[in-house]
């Protein structure tokens, strides 16, 4: 069993997941609006153009995400997505990408446990942990 984030917007999953395809150089393999499936009928006209379902896939992994229905958003709180990169490169490329209008809430640098490791609030109000781990130390 692996945990899949499932990501709330208000509005921006579109804007967000393009750049996220960017920062992660992936690519969305799904996405649906309210409208295309007659949903926004019930939810009324600003539901139209909401995403009701978007995924992308990172590494074995996937990133989910959707925009809530007019005026049931609730800022995110609580927990972040937590990513390790192979390399601190890697890491270090990422974090600068989502640090585009975003909230540093712990630079990039190299702690205890990670090579590579910094913590982010990005433009689109999601909580990242980015890092890169020391290899595990042998007996």
């Amino acid at each position: 069993m692996q945990p899949t984030p499932y990501l709330f917007f208000d509005g921006q999953c579109e804007a967000a997941f393009k750049f996220y395809a960017q920062c992660f150089k992936s690519q969305i393999v799904a996405s649906v609006k309210y409208g295309d499936r007659g949903s926004a009928e019930s939810l009324g006209p600003a539901a139209r153009d909401r995403i009701m379902h978007t995924a992308m896939k990172l590494g074995d992994a996937m990133l989910l995400a959707s925009d809530c229905p007019p005026g049931q958003f609730e800022k995110p709180q609580g927990f972040a997505v937590s990513l390790d990169f192979p390399t601190a490169e890697e890491a270090e490329d990422v974090f600068k990408q989502l640090s585009v209008g975003a909230n540093i809430t712990m630079p990039m640098s190299e702690t205890f446990w990670a090579v590579r490791f910094g913590m982010l609030t990005d433009q689109f109000g999601i909580p990242w942990m980015i890092g890169c781990n020391k290899p595990a130390p042998t007996a």
